[in-house]
């Protein structure tokens, strides 16, 4: 990079500073002391430090920069415009926050080129990042440094680094050893409720070297101090935090270095002070005509190093070539609808009576070798979640080809990381827990169903067939829950088969998140087809027609409870009723299909029961609000698993008798 003197580091820091002030100011709605008080951390990181070309924001082998601190969204689209990426003009910075602009509150990923990924929920971004760090090191350990050999650069807040994710976070990237990944902490002492001594006292450097992180702290608007750190931090065989000690919206007259300048705008008044004490001249969203151009050259200048990259791509086989394009795309593999039908057709020739987890295991070792990318984890419950094929190969600093990642017991943080991971690109990647605590993951996984992540989570002791555990532990709320929440997609498998077709459909999926929630109790496999059609893919099927005639009753039913539905029919058959069941291994799939999908799977069986050991919620747009449902109201209860259903009236007697009591009203 040119050398920039202080009095053009501080133009171009500067221009940051009035565009956000100016975005803010016209919206009525922002936070404009972030953007203010980091502009030099930022300017030098783009101006001295990033590899990146800003006429492609998604070159593969560009530097990755992280807003964590998405609210200060402004410092983010005010760079984009400035560095010249397509489709960032000033017309954009005067609609932020605006309805259908690409300058929403927060960075979109999804809205705005040159966003790396969605970020506000305070952590999100940081605990994101180490995915990121995580992929870079097992793309470049599979196609060489000569492709693969960037960094990871995040800008986190107070807030951030407060959150309970950091923690997971940044312990889980100190045992990886990440040293590709660099955080600068905009460490100005401010929250929206006042000084952050009010609320907090941590050392955060010392907290980040216990983590096994390099920490070191720097005058935040010393740009020959913000630089030397970083060029420190890229020799460090660790990851880095870098303390910039900052004051929150710098050049504010009157709100510098308070609350005030936090989450509102600052008001024509102490707008017009702060520009004119930091110099800025002209009108709203005016940057001077020198101060643009050498900001552009600053977008620009990775121009070369993208060209000299694409050399070396071009220097791959065709076949490597071609492998790294399709993992880019997160296309599966062409054999893949082979090895999940050859794994289907065993399974028809040996049936096998196992929990739907272990179903996933034997799914896994068919899919895995004919698909590398796929990095698979738990949260310290490998032997419960059946998440590791006997050839897998843990990720470790030592070992950066391994596929198998140990989250240790943080599902908060291997969820964010899982986020990451999928976003850098070249892989797919799926993590185990107990599906009860989905709800520590939920807001990663959130963020994955908004970004339309294509992240598998493999969700096991689904219900109250765990038992013994007790109600602490059975998910009977989680899966209505998950279903809920807009664009994630749930399985509950009844078998074998039914879990190989989940995990093919959650695989073919590439606009958003899965989850499989898996039993831990043994199931029967009741599947005797194996056709190439994924009879699972819309999300529910006739598994066995009424016999003698049209039904009268149809049994609906997800997961361990297909099981009783099927007992169920047997026994409305000994009494002269003729019930059909229908498996639903994924409701809200069912409910997507077009209208006349529906209603063939539906039927039109005057007596409609839906059956599964979790609330009702959901279920009445299959069987209307005066069908019958078997299933909970409650939390559950400790004891051996089939004394549980008993007690709570899950059973194929209760099923039989309800259909009965409606067939003869």
């Amino acid at each position: 990079m040119t050398t920039i003197d202080r009095a053009q580091h501080d133009k171009l820091a500067n221009a940051i500073r009035g565009l956000a002030m100016d975005g803010v100011e016209k919206a009525k709605s922002g936070h404009p002391g972030l953007p203010m008080g980091a502009a030099d951390v930022a300017t030098v990181l783009f101006t001295r430090v990033m590899k990146y070309d800003a006429a492609d924001p998604r070159w593969p082998d560009r530097d990755r920069f992280v807003l964590s601190a998405g609210h200060g969204s402004m410092l983010l689209y005010a760079l984009l415009y400035l560095t010249g990426t397509p489709g960032m003009e000033l017309a954009d910075l005067e609609k932020f926050r605006q309805l259908g602009s690409n300058t929403p509150g927060h960075p979109e990923n999804f809205e705005t080129a040159g966003v790396e990924t969605t970020t506000g929920p305070l952590g999100q971004g940081l605990a994101t990042a180490v995915g990121m760090a995580m992929a870079e090191r097992m793309l470049a350990a599979e196609f060489g440094k000569k492709v693969v050999d960037h960094h990871t650069y995040v800008l986190a807040s107070d807030g951030d680094l407060m959150e309970g994710i950091s923690q997971e976070a940044i312990a889980l990237a100190g045992h990886q050893k990440l040293n590709k990944l660099i955080v600068l902490w905009d460490d100005n002492g401010i929250s929206i409720d006042g000084p952050l001594s009010i609320t907090d006292n941590v050392d955060q450097v010392a907290r980040f070297k216990a983590c096994g992180w390099r920490s070191e702290r720097v005058d935040g608007h010393d740009p020959e101090a913000i630089e030397a750190a970083i060029n420190r931090a890229r020799k460090s065989n660790k990851p880095t935090m870098i303390a910039c000690k900052t004051v929150i919206g710098f050049g504010a007259p009157k709100k510098a270095g308070t609350s005030k300048a936090h989450g509102e705008p600052l008001g024509a008044e102490e707008l017009a002070a702060a520009k004119k004490a930091l110099g800025i001249t002209g009108g709203p969203f005016e940057v001077a005509a020198d101060t643009l151009k050498a900001w552009r050259a600053a977008g620009a200048a990775g121009s070369a190093a993208h060209k000299d990259w694409n050399e070396r791509f071009a220097a791959l086989s065709e076949r490597k070539r071609g492998e790294f394009d399709r993992r880019l795309a997160h296309t599966v593999p062409a054999k893949l609808d082979k090895a999940i039908l050859a794994h289907k057709k065993a399974l028809i020739a040996a049936p096998q009576t196992v929990a739907t987890r272990k179903a996933s295991e034997m799914a896994l070792e068919a899919i895995t070798p004919i698909m590398p990318e796929l990095v698979m984890g738990s949260a310290d419950l490998t032997p419960s979640n059946n998440t590791r094929t006997k050839a897998a190969e843990d990720f470790t600093p030592k070992t950066p080809k391994g596929r198998y990642v140990r989250y240790g017991i943080r599902e908060h943080g291997m969820a964010a990381a899982m986020n990451g991971i999928t976003l850098h690109g070249g892989f797919r990647t799926g993590g185990g827990t107990f599906l009860v605590f989905a709800d520590y993951a939920r807001p990663s996984m959130r963020l994955a169903a908004l970004m339309g992540l294509p992240v598998v989570y493999v969700m096991t002791h689904d219900s109250i067939g765990l038992g013994e555990d007790g109600p602490t532990h059975q998910p009977v709320e989680q899966v209505a829950s998950l279903r809920a929440m807009p664009n994630m997609r749930v399985f509950r498998p009844a078998d074998t088969i039914e879990t190989a077709e989940a995990w093919q459909a959650a695989l073919e999926r590439t606009d958003g998140p899965t989850v499989l929630a898996l039993s831990r109790q043994n199931l029967p496999q009741l599947r005797t087809d194996a056709t190439a059609k994924n009879r699972s893919a819309t999300g529910a099927y006739e598994l066995l027609a009424a016999e003698g005639g049209k039904a009268q009753v149809s049994l609906f039913a997800s997961g361990s409870e297909v099981e009783l539905a099927v007992a169920a029919r047997k026994l409305l058959a000994e009494k002269g009723v003729r019930a059909r069941v229908v498996s639903v291994p994924s409701l809200e799939l069912l409910l997507e299909q077009d209208e006349a999908t529906q209603a063939s799977i539906i039927g039109s069986a005057p007596i409609k029961i839906a059956v599964e050991a979790g609330v009702r919620f959901g279920w009445d747009a299959v069987i209307g609000h005066d069908g019958t449902f078997i299933g909970m109201n409650s939390f559950g209860a400790s004891g051996p698993y089939k004394e549980v259903y008993k007690h709570f009236g899950i059973t194929a007697e209760a099923i039989a008798d309800a259909a009965m009591k409606k067939h003869n009203a």
